[in-house]
């Protein structure tokens, strides 16, 4: 059996964790290099010792992607571990909800800085690289991937979300932007737009209370029952995915058989409008 993914080098960020880790397990069962993220050291390292562990390839990048420094540091690491970058999986991030009167700047921009200007910085760190192989690869293209993990509520909105679903539609137009842009470098660039899928984020709030530690500032995450019971039952398929089953849908557009698709964003919501 042929991997698909076989040398390929993948970054994955926030992928010590839930959704992040699922796809670097998914893309390292097929082949792949990866560079994994987490903001903890810990469960970075666990991704990395489960991946290399099923004799996969595996190195870590810790810290916060906001960090101005980030992304080179990112890319970096790509390059210097194994030479080369084939795939970016842009999914670090977290949720910082309220309503828009009682929404301060900090919750705007920290959401922002997150999930939107992140990807920028690390396709910005990126670029060098990928135009100077595309001219090398110019009698043999390469086709490279790109895919920014976007939200529902970036494409059709969410109540109290007014941050996150605007840093998410940001998200679909630079996906749509580098589509252009990096077309002539034979890069895919494309967004998936996740429903609700279980992982700690949305996990009912009497379960625990859950929270993430975010520059020294704890965050409850976590969805009101009701809330939550209500979304689910808008779902046609009767149930939230998988961390594994939205891995799928990025694992899809990073397969040669996409190589002819970019510039779309897919909904991975299990049919919820």
């Amino acid at each position: 059996m042929t991997l698909k993914l076989l040398d390929k080098v993948a970054l994955v960020s926030g992928s010590g964790r839930g959704i992040g880790n699922a796809i670097a397990m998914k893309l390292a069962s097929e082949g792949a290099r990866l560079v994994i993220n987490d903001l903890d050291e810990a469960p970075a390292m666990e991704t990395v010792a489960a991946i290399r562990a099923a004799g996969g390839q595996a190195v870590a990048c810790v810290g916060s992607v906001t960090d101005a420094d980030f992304g080179t540091r990112f890319v970096g690491a790509a390059l210097k571990e194994f030479g080369g970058v084939d795939i970016i999986v842009n999914n670090a991030g977290y949720t910082w909800d309220n309503v828009i009167q009682k929404m301060s700047d900090q919750q705007w921009e920290d959401i922002l800085a997150v999930h939107l200007t992140a990807p920028f910085r690390i396709l910005r760190a990126a670029a060098e690289f990928i135009r100077e192989a595309a001219k090398k690869e110019a009698d043999a293209p390469v086709f490279r991937k790109v895919v920014n993990i976007s939200s529902t509520s970036g494409v059709y909105g969410n109540a109290g979300q007014a941050n996150y679903a605007a840093a998410k539609a940001g998200i679909n137009g630079l996906t749509k932007a580098m589509a252009k842009e990096w077309g002539r470098y034979k890069v895919n660039v494309n967004s998936v737009a996740f429903g609700l899928i279980q992982t700690r984020l949305t996990q009912p709030l009497t379960a625990g209370e859950a929270s993430v530690d975010i520059g020294g500032r704890t965050i409850a995450v976590g969805v009101q029952p009701d809330r939550l019971k209500a979304a689910e039952a808008t779902i046609p398929l009767g149930r939230g995915g998988t961390p594994e089953e939205a891995a799928g849908a990025v694992y899809m557009f990073c397969i040669p058989e996409s190589n002819y698709v970019s510039g779309q964003v897919l909904v991975c919501g299990g049919g919820r409008p």
